[in-house]
């Protein structure tokens, strides 16, 4: 699917898109175009990637809100790489949006798909669709206990994928994501992740905050071996199938603190928080994904163990102090 080639990766300068970008290239695919509106993305992520001359920016960017530029950009493509939305706390803040952008948008991406003959789509959805574990380590099948509104928006997309492969025949692949990590992620933003406000705490000499008692646990990959497993999904055989991306392996908050106080070499103490009321209600606190079926279907097994993609992404922060 990827030799000779020319693939549309949408959001392709953000976080995971980028280091999408960079996975493709490592193949004989003929052409990468990023479609990206830059609202989250940096043209610095992608550095590397536009030095080679099968990598290119669609001009002045894109929206998924923006059909006929969307179907602009998608026009000549052989496949699409969709990871283009809004994240988690975003969406809880800015629930109208989120729906134009995730649901909408995504809506947007399967129509141009089908308009442009794309022969093969990889979805990027999230673990959110699963809640809180029922059962762990969590299977494909277990059941949609999402109560957030960006869970919602990967359900939506999710079912909208599935509906357009039984209408129209669209070749696709959904993959659900664990709790990614890793360099290009952004480290200061309001909407950021666990692991960065960490590494933000003890950088500037102050003691990490748990929420909670710290045995809330969840499974964390590194960001390279998700972009791996999304160029495997375009390779695959398998459609209209969706796919935990994670390693299985559970991590505690306070495990994962305690590693990245180890690395930095830190005698910080950890504080501790009470929940409020509204989050003990609503945080999810327990998420490992089964990796089974990825290994079997796709091929993928992570390559990045926690401890070592941590030392990476400390590496990576003190080589690019001026992004944090």
């Amino acid at each position: 699917m990827i030799n000779d080639s020319k693939v549309l990766v949408i959001g392709g300068a953000g976080f995971i898109g980028s280091f999408v970008v960079s996975e493709l290239l490592k193949s004989n695919v003929d052409k990468v175009v990023i479609y990206d509106n830059f609202a989250r993305g940096k043209e610095s992520n992608l550095m590397d990637s536009l030095a080679d001359p099968r990598c290119e920016i669609y001009p002045n960017g894109g929206d998924v809100r923006d059909t006929d530029t969307l179907n602009d950009a998608m026009k000549g493509c052989d496949a699409v790489v969709h990871l283009a939305a809004m994240w988690l706390l975003h969406c809880k803040d800015f629930p109208r949006t989120a729906f134009h952008v995730n649901i909408e948008g995504t809506f947007n991406v399967l129509e141009a798909c089908v308009q442009n003959n794309i022969k093969r789509l990889v979805y990027s959805s999230s673990a959110s669709v699963y809640g809180d574990a029922a059962e762990v380590p969590m299977t494909e099948n277990h059941p949609f206990n999402n109560k957030n509104f960006y869970g919602a928006t990967k359900i939506a997309g999710e079912a909208m994928c599935r509906a357009y492969y039984d209408r129209y025949g669209l070749n696709y692949v959904g993959l659900r994501y664990m709790n990614v990590y890793g360099p290009h992620q952004d480290q200061t933003a309001a909407y950021t992740g666990v692991i960065p406000i960490m590494l933000n705490k003890i950088d500037a000499n102050e003691a990490p905050t748990i929420n909670g008692d710290g045995t809330q646990a969840y499974d964390f990959i590194d960001v390279e071996d998700v972009a791996r497993c999304n160029v495997l999904a375009l390779e695959a055989d398998a459609v209209d199938e969706f796919y935990n991306v994670g390693t299985g392996v559970q991590t505690s908050i306070k495990e994962l603190c305690d590693t990245i106080l180890d690395l930095k070499q830190s005698d910080l103490k950890v504080t501790y928080n009470p929940y409020s009321e509204d989050d003990a209600r609503r945080m999810v606190q327990n998420r490992i994904g089964c990796p089974k079926k990825a290994s079997a279907d796709l091929d993928f097994t992570y390559k990045y163990d926690l401890r070592t993609g941590l030392e990476r992404l400390i590496d990576w922060r003190k080589s690019n102090l001026e992004e944090i």
